[in-house]
């Protein structure tokens, strides 16, 4: 190869990319990297309100452990029910999270999360710290809006996790990668009105048994019934035993239906659902 080469090749690279790629593709490109005149990322923007029509899910910080709960969507009544956890899901031993978005999208990130535990927990033979894990997963995300060709996440977190640093600790995180400690929070359909809910029901000493409680009467007056089976919700709980062990519970339908019972909200076999055909 010549000296000059390299320069022809370069020089033919760009006549390429002038003369053949529409410009309409550069716009494409330059939609998740380039601010609009009012200041705004639309890419962004559009991931959360893909999330807004994401089933809820909430999470509650209590004196003694945390709570996490999700409404699952139920599409249709011909599809097979997966008694699996579509909503939560197990990043270590100290940590769980709710997803509320495109579920496909959540399964690259908690895999990523799920890595970085392992790696820290071989390299220091102990748990991440919780909020170490949730910056480096936020870091990705942030990653996807500033490079074009790439659309951002289109899923939004709540974590719960226990570390000997802070304790029991609530984050949330959405698409733009930016993320936050809450004592209660909610994402998904129905969120205005979940906060609201929280903000006026949370007290800083409640238990854990007092936010299950609230946790299953918020989605029980967000979701479109009143009356709640565990087929529609799912439940996981981050607390400590008696002897100081950290665990952490994906309940079971069982566990769920008997504290919707408990609460007055589980559903009778044959009451209708919310828009069915009598």
């Amino acid at each position: 190869m010549t000296e000059d080469a390299p320069g022809r090749v370069a020089w033919s690279f760009y006549v390429f990319i002038t003369f053949a790629i529409p410009n309409c593709y550069y716009h494409q490109l330059s939609l998740t990297t380039i601010f609009s005149p009012e200041g705004r990322l639309y890419q962004v923007e559009y991931a959360l309100e893909a999330i807004s029509h994401a089933g809820t899910a909430l999470g509650i910080l209590a004196k003694d452990g945390i709570v996490l709960a999700a409404e699952r969507k139920v599409t249709s009544k011909l599809l097979e029910q997966d008694t699996s956890a579509e909503k939560l899901y197990t990043i270590n031993d100290n940590m769980i999270c709710a997803v509320a978005g495109m579920n496909a999208d959540a399964n690259i990130l908690i895999n990523y999360a799920r890595q970085n535990a392992q790696r820290y927990l071989l390299t220091y033979n102990e748990d991440i710290p919780c909020e170490q894990l949730v910056r480096r997963l936020c870091d990705l995300k942030q990653g996807y809006t500033q490079h074009g060709g790439l659309r951002p996440f289109g899923v939004s977190f709540i974590y719960a996790g226990y570390d000997h640093l802070r304790q029991f600790q609530l984050y949330q995180s959405n698409p733009s990668g930016n993320y936050g400690g809450w004592k209660a929070t909610s994402v998904g359909a129905n969120n205005a009105s979940a906060q609201s809910l929280l903000k006026q029901d949370y007290k800083e000493d409640c238990d854990l048994k007092e936010a299950c409680a609230m946790a299953v009467k918020v989605l029980s007056k967000t979701m479109d019934s009143t009356k709640l089976s565990s087929e529609k919700i799912e439940f996981a709980t981050v607390g400590k035993t008696k002897d100081g062990k950290i665990y952490h519970h994906l309940w079971t339908a069982d566990e769920i239906d008997a504290l919707l019972r408990e609460q007055g909200l589980a559903k009778v076999d044959d009451e209708p659902e919310a828009g069915d055909i009598k």
